[in-house]
């Protein structure tokens, strides 16, 4: 017996001895193929890219993971406490692996064979990581060999919290959030450090499996998984028993945060900057490379600019008439379900879509659209209300086509129509005014001049309507509003604002091509000043000053102040006859507004990336001094402006000068009204009406816009610049500036003031009324004699004295130098 037990025991021995050396080599064959764990060291997440307004203020956000890296000594306690309670309670006592937790899954998982149950898992944290970051997901035996050695080594390699640290950043939490920051904005939109102890445990329940615990789809798995957790807390002496049993009182509270533009109405500014940050660095460093940037964003300016660019569409497209309604649907039954089911002007929370039930001579009984849940389900509450017939007049006109009008609701409206509504007066009221989107659209920019820091922007009525951005992407003729470059390149080169330009018929012969521009409305005024053809927008005086001074040298200013790349020098250009876009042309008319510096316009102000090192900024100027360590009774910094000067800063005062005269007494006159303040400007209007310009400064902002149709057609009668768009700058304006100090356009040191006569140009007689007070360069002065710029065979001296009695007694008291 004793020698059949000893040869048992060496077979046994043998066997053991062969089991080792096979397990052996199967691990050392295994961990061969290990990938280096050293890579958490260097742990580089894809994260979310963050675009914050001038004040701070989130504007967007761009991920392709939602995810915000949060270091784990910014995680508190209950936080952490939740997550080792759902995941490994043992955690901080294990070494990777834990071999209880493991013999007890074990055992759960052979009592439950053939039950169809799902197997017991019994992954730590740490192999958790493991796999997450050096492992795939395949559910094989060597993938968990290679978990749990892996698991060992990283225990051996980093702390305990840097592993958690690891883990709570990287685990995926459902509806696109990874990590645990992200995931608080997610579903609370909260921080971290604001979870309460059951909005923590919600989302330590939900690693297991997000789509399980969803909290629309499957709010009472949810909440049941939730309360586990809650109760391991409790168990395991992170919350007392009182607390647990409160937070298990609550509900899940998920409020799930909006995925577009975090700032009202700055959709399509968001937009701009997002195309440019891919222009700049790529769509991956975009959505994975946890930028943080900063833009020029004004959020009540860009409030203002978007009420004021919606209520001019809104008013003008309103005295076309009604275009119909957006759909119909049947209203008998139960109209709810259908009308939530079309989609609303998602960025015009103040319009709300309705449908027609009802339609008298006096009102229209309407349904307002029901809400939605997050999970989709529509609300069986059935709002009405009533829209008066005084609150729809303007429908009573019908412009689908098919022109027709009607003298009450009927004939305007049908029962089943679908239309946009706004109420009218408090919360509690039930009336409405009838609304309708415009078919007209336009783009508004507001920018600083002194640094080119964009401050508004409104590209459309509505960016959910259409994405498309006017402001910086249509390519649109300025018309009238490219003439003050004209005329600022003529005082560049010896014009002066009192040189005399005839304002008569001109043909253009070119190619065997004849053109014949006219001023607007057709009149003519005879031989007026560069003043007098600015304020009035006077083409053809334009025309005969291009003609004059050289078309290359327009051109060349053009460039230079950078409306357009290349500009054909052809007179027509001195029209504004070439394409170039809202952002273009108040970038130009900032170097007038700032005294001829160059500026380079920029929707951001400066990007960090994800470590905070500043990688990008739009100051360029230098500041001496402004880093000094201490107070040594030294002289204060000075902010040394290097920027290239582009124009002559006396030039730049004289064009606005003149500009103020359009808003004073010309083609603007009584359109704008800033209370005294000074403001220039110039308004522009193509040909047969298809766009209506205006843009403007005061000594601090500026601002301009366009106004047409994306396809481009005429405006009709009075569709002019002064007529359409000087108001909406107006109502921008006034909003825009209302809190700001008041400041005045600062004369240039050296220039003269001198009185002149309006027409002729000349020195001022005493005691004559039709003068003006006019800036001169050193150097020059009013004419001795009164010249006129322009003058060909198309009029006849006589025709002239004709046309103008100014320069008719000019003759008579002996005036010389009339050609």
């Amino acid at each position: 017996m004793v020698r059949l037990f000893g040869y048992f025991f060496g077979m046994a021995c043998v066997l053991f001895l062969v089991a080792a050396a096979g397990v052996a080599i199967y691990l050392a064959n295994v961990a061969k193929d290990l990938p280096d764990y050293a890579v958490l060291n260097s742990y580089a997440p894809p994260v979310t890219t963050r675009v914050h307004a001038g004040n701070g203020a989130l504007m967007a956000e761009y991920a392709k993971e939602k995810r915000l890296f949060l270091p784990i000594q910014a995680v508190p306690d209950r936080v952490k406490a939740a997550f080792l309670s759902a995941e490994d309670k043992n955690f901080y006592n294990h070494p990777g692996v834990d071999l209880t937790g493991l013999g007890r899954a074990i055992l759960v998982n052979l009592q439950n064979f053939g039950s169809g149950r799902r197997p017991v898992g019994a992954s730590t944290i740490t192999q958790q990581v493991a796999k997450n970051f050096l492992l795939s997901s395949d559910q094989t035996i060597d993938r968990k060999i290679k978990e749990a050695i892996l698991s060992f080594r990283i225990e051996q390699a980093y702390s305990k919290d840097k592993i958690l640290e690891l883990y709570l950043n990287e685990i995926f939490f459902g509806m696109n959030s990874y990590g645990i920051a992200g995931a608080a904005l997610t579903y609370f939109n909260k921080s971290v450090t604001e979870l309460t102890v059951a909005e923590a445990a919600y989302l330590a329940s939900l690693p297991k499996g997000p789509a399980n615990y969803h909290p629309f789809r499957h709010p009472e798995a949810a909440l049941e998984r939730r309360n586990w957790v809650i109760d391991r807390m409790v168990e395991n002496g992170y919350v007392s028993q009182s607390d647990g049993e409160d937070a298990k009182k609550q509900p899940l509270g998920v409020t799930a945060r909006s995925t577009g533009p975090s700032l009202f109405a700055s959709d399509y500014f968001a937009e701009a900057v997002r195309r440019q940050l891919i222009d700049q660095y790529g769509e991956k460093v975009l959505y994975e490379g946890g930028l943080s940037v900063r833009t020029s964003l004004d959020p009540q300016m860009q409030l203002a600019a978007r009420k004021a660019l919606q209520d001019g569409l809104v008013t003008y497209d309103e005295r076309r008439g009604f275009h119909g309604p957006i759909k119909q649907i049947d209203a008998s039954g139960d109209w709810g379900k259908a009308l939530a089911d079309i989609p609303t002007l998602s960025d015009v929370p103040e319009w709300r879509l309705a449908v027609v039930l009802a339609v008298s001579d006096s009102n229209v009984d309407i349904g307002l659209q029901p809400p939605k849940d997050g999970s989709g389900k529509v609300s069986a509450d059935r709002q009405r209300g009533t829209i008066d017939a005084k609150n729809m007049q303007w429908a009573f006109r019908s412009s689908d086509g098919a022109r027709k009008t009607t003298k009450s609701p009927v004939g305007a409206v049908a029962p089943g129509d679908v239309v946009y509504v706004a109420k009218l007066g408090d919360d509690a009221s039930t009336s409405y005014r009838l609304q309708q989107p415009p078919k007209v659209q336009g783009g508004l920019v507001a920018m600083d001049p002194k640094t080119g820091r964009v401050l508004a922007m409104v590209g459309g009525f509505s960016y959910s309507q259409s994405e498309f951005n006017r402001a910086t992407q249509a390519m649109r003729q300025p018309g009238s509003s490219f003439k003050p470059f004209v005329y600022a390149a003529a005082m560049d080169n010896g014009y002066t604002p009192a040189s005399v330009i005839m304002d008569a018929p001109i043909e253009i012969v070119s190619g065997g091509q004849v053109w014949k521009p006219e001023n607007y409305g057709g009149e003519v005024g005879g031989p007026s000043t560069l003043r007098s053809g600015i304020e009035h927008s006077r083409n053809l005086m334009t025309v005969r000053l291009a003609n004059d001074l050289g078309m290359n040298i327009v051109a060349e200013y053009a460039e230079r102040f950078g409306i357009y790349d290349h500009m054909l020098p052809v007179l027509s250009m001195s029209l504004g006859a070439g394409d170039t876009t809202v952002l273009r042309m108040v970038s130009a008319y900032s170097v007038i507004a700032n005294g001829g510096k160059q500026i380079k316009p920029t929707l951001i102000d400066r990007i960090q990336d994800r470590y905070g090192k500043t990688i990008f900024k739009h100051e360029e100027r230098l500041c001496e001094g402004c880093n000094a360590g201490d107070w040594q009774n030294q002289e204060e910094p000075n902010v040394v402006d290097n920027r290239e000067t582009v124009l002559d800063p006396m030039t730049a005062y004289q064009i606005t000068s003149m500009m103020q005269g359009v808003i004073q007494r010309g083609t603007a006159a009584g359109k704008i009204d800033l209370g005294g303040r000074d403001v220039a400007g110039k308004t522009g209007t193509t040909n047969d009406e298809k766009d209506a310009w205006f843009v403007g400064f005061t000594p601090d902002l500026v601002a301009g816009l366009y106004m047409g149709f994306d396809t481009p057609a005429p405006l009709g009668r009075g569709g002019t610049g002064g007529g359409l768009s000087a108001p909406i700058f107006n109502e921008f304006m006034q909003a825009a500036v209302k809190d700001s100090p008041e400041s005045k356009f600062v004369i240039p040191p050296g220039m003269n003031l001198i009185s002149i006569d309006r027409k002729t140009g000349m020195a001022a007689v005493d005691g004559d009324p039709n003068t003006i007070i006019e800036a001169f360069k050193p150097g020059t002065g009013p004419a001795d004699s009164f010249s006129v710029i322009g003058m060909d065979s198309t009029m006849a001296p006589e025709e002239i004295l004709k046309t103008s009695p100014q320069a008719n007694q000019a003759v008579q008291t002996g005036t010389p130098g009339l050609f």
